[in-house]
């Protein structure tokens, strides 16, 4: 069971999130702003947040921001817009998925209970004195909650969808992943393109990487595996 915060101005909204979120036996809490939702995360701890962007007093992003001061909880952002600078922005400041409204109930249940799994493989990483979650091999480090990566002391420049793909085979390290699993959750649960894409982002995130493109296994004919 997970310890759930839904902030979000639409009460309806709230009601439906909590009933499926409770039916799989998590614990939900609730705020209708952003300031309500900072205010809750200095006094509870919580494994996930559904935070929506625009909202009364504090709006959502500024709302994470506050929150990453103290605490590095999971963040889903909720958003009636779907534009890219949004999405960009938010994977910057490490909200670790974005969501447009609308949407299912279904498929968000399926996004939460994903990054809980994840980020239960991610409490075994070390982290910082800031609580970052920090991944290091030899002259590797990737700091999964910065969304920063360096190579050798050098901060590298990774497009969004490259920070995504890395740190998703971080967490499954020593795993081998289906390129399918890869593609529905690092894509979303409606990916239905071309799978390509995704030999695509791979074979510019290990240029991105450089020497240490050798960490991530081609498994032919089955997936990836991120040797750490």
């Amino acid at each position: 069971m997970a310890k759930l915060l839904i902030c979000d101005d639409e009460e309806g909204l709230r009601t439906v999130l909590k009933r499926y979120a409770v039916f799989e036996g998590h614990e939900v809490w609730e705020a209708a702003n952003g300031m309500e939702a900072v205010s809750l995360c200095k006094k509870e701890n919580f494994d996930m947040i559904i935070m929506d962007i625009m909202m009364p007093e504090l709006d959502g992003f500024s709302a994470v921001r506050e929150i990453r001061k103290s605490a590095d909880t999971p963040v889903i952002m909720l958003s009636a817009r779907g534009e890219e600078y949004d999405k960009v922005f938010g994977f910057e400041i490490g909200v670790d998925d974005y969501v447009v409204k609308p949407f299912s109930s279904k498929e968000m249940m399926l996004r939460i209970n994903a990054i809980l799994r994840r980020t239960a493989k991610c409490s075994k990483s070390c982290c910082n004195q800031e609580g970052h979650v920090i991944f290091e091999k030899e002259g590797f480090t990737a700091d999964m909650t910065a969304y920063k990566v360096f190579i050798d002391g050098e901060q590298a420049a990774l497009a969004p969808k490259e920070y995504d793909l890395l740190f998703f085979l971080i967490r499954n390290r020593n795993i081998a992943v289906p390129r399918e699993k890869i593609l529905t959750e690092v894509w979303g649960y409606d990916y239905f393109g071309d799978d390509r894409t995704l030999d695509t982002h791979m074979k510019l995130l290990r240029k991105s990487l450089g020497p240490y493109a050798r960490f991530i296994t081609t498994l032919r004919g089955l997936g990836y595996r991120f040797d750490g």
